[in-house]
């Protein structure tokens, strides 16, 4: 059974914490702005959160800033051009997310009034919004009391607990000991006060037990396990996939891209054009236009969530009249390697030497 008065001053002493050293970020209401009134904009929040899955805040400040300042508020998110949101999305990975966004923005424009819904369920209802990402705006934009649990909540549950069950196994009853530990008062402060708690004190390595707010209760410093918390399955190796990849350039300076499936990966991103990617071995070569293709010295590498992707290169000088079977050529004034996914700009990185006169 609860102790009301442990649990109370528990998220009392955290919400102390959080009042005294709350990150500063761009799409955040401070405490003490929140308490004298001020409240935080749906769609910063529900920004913010699509774009910080997977990834870190430091990764996303400065994405989350372009978009503000190209895109203010839903209305004009939902009147863009797909392929302009995609190229300012280009190197923060995981694109689903961004065509998703798209999708959210319409569907929150068209069907409700431009106002994003204030409720866990209605907003789950919306495209591309999971459980995780409903919880997080319905406590942050609107005050619910709703159980927020990313993955610094569930190493602070872990060790306030002592829980040594591994991950992805405990996340139940994980997610069961933050929901004991929401209080109805604040709850969109005390969900970031959680995850700042993780992302600066109770850290992967080296915790900084001795200044946490919750250091007296925590088990798990009591048993001298904190370091070794939350445990993890082991994760199965990575099987390694092959392609090739092609990069073509038109005497006037245009390159060949092509604009990759919405479905699948890098769905809806520019790309070079190049074969399929197989684990065996090598696929059968595919250039995208009769040409003197000539190889790259090194190989294009990079890391996806399932995969390790190693791209052989093939470059080749076209003529004006060049009819390619796929892709438009881009002229050169309008050509930004930062449009393409980071896997197409390591391409281009090694491709841009191999080019009779290299720019």
């Amino acid at each position: 059974m609860r102790d009301d008065a442990d649990f109370t001053r528990r998220a009392a002493d955290l919400l102390a914490w959080y009042d005294a050293n709350a990150r500063e970020m761009p799409w955040r209401v401070p405490p003490a702005d929140r308490t004298a009134g001020a409240r935080p904009d749906p769609y910063a929040v529900w920004l913010s959160e699509v774009m910080l899955q997977q990834t870190t805040v430091a990764a996303v400040r400065g994405y989350f800033q372009r978009f503000m300042a190209r895109w203010p508020d839903v209305a004009a998110l939902a009147a863009a051009e797909d392929g302009e949101v995609m190229a300012e999305w280009a190197g923060l990975g995981y694109y689903a997310r961004a065509r998703n966004l798209l999708k959210c923005a319409r569907v929150v424009v068209a069907e409700h009034d431009g106002r994003f819904p204030d409720t866990r369920s209605a907003l789950q209802a919306l495209p591309g919004i999971g459980p995780y990402t409903a919880a997080a705006i319905a406590a942050i934009a609107f005050d619910r009391s709703e159980v927020v649990v990313d993955g610094n909540v569930e190493r602070v549950m872990a060790r306030l607990h002592d829980h040594r069950a591994p991950l992805p196994r405990a996340k139940p009853v994980l997610t069961e000991m933050a929901a004991a530990l929401t209080p109805d008062a604040r709850p969109g402060d005390y969900a970031q006060a959680v995850m700042d708690l993780g992302a600066t004190i109770c850290t992967p390595k080296k915790p900084a037990c001795g200044i946490c707010p919750w250091c007296a209760p925590c088990a798990a410093r009591a048993a001298g396990s904190a370091a070794d918390l939350p445990a993890k399955t082991p994760k199965k190796a990575k099987p390694v996939r092959h392609g090739r990849a092609y990069v073509a350039r038109r005497r006037d300076g245009a390159y060949l891209l092509e604009r990759r499936p919405e479905r699948g990966l890098l769905g809806g991103m520019l790309g070079w054009p190049g074969s399929e990617w197989t684990d065996a071995q090598l696929p059968p070569e595919a250039p995208p236009v009769a040409a003197p293709w000539r190889a790259v010295a090194g190989e294009a590498r990079h890391t996806f969530t399932h995969f390790h992707l190693r791209l052989r290169i093939y470059v080749a000088d076209l003529a004006l009249d060049a009819d390619p079977g796929t892709g438009v050529f881009i002229p050169a004034q309008e050509f930004r390697p930062s449009d393409m996914p980071t896997v197409m700009r390591k391409v281009f990185d090694l491709a841009r030497d191999g080019f009779d006169d290299p720019e």
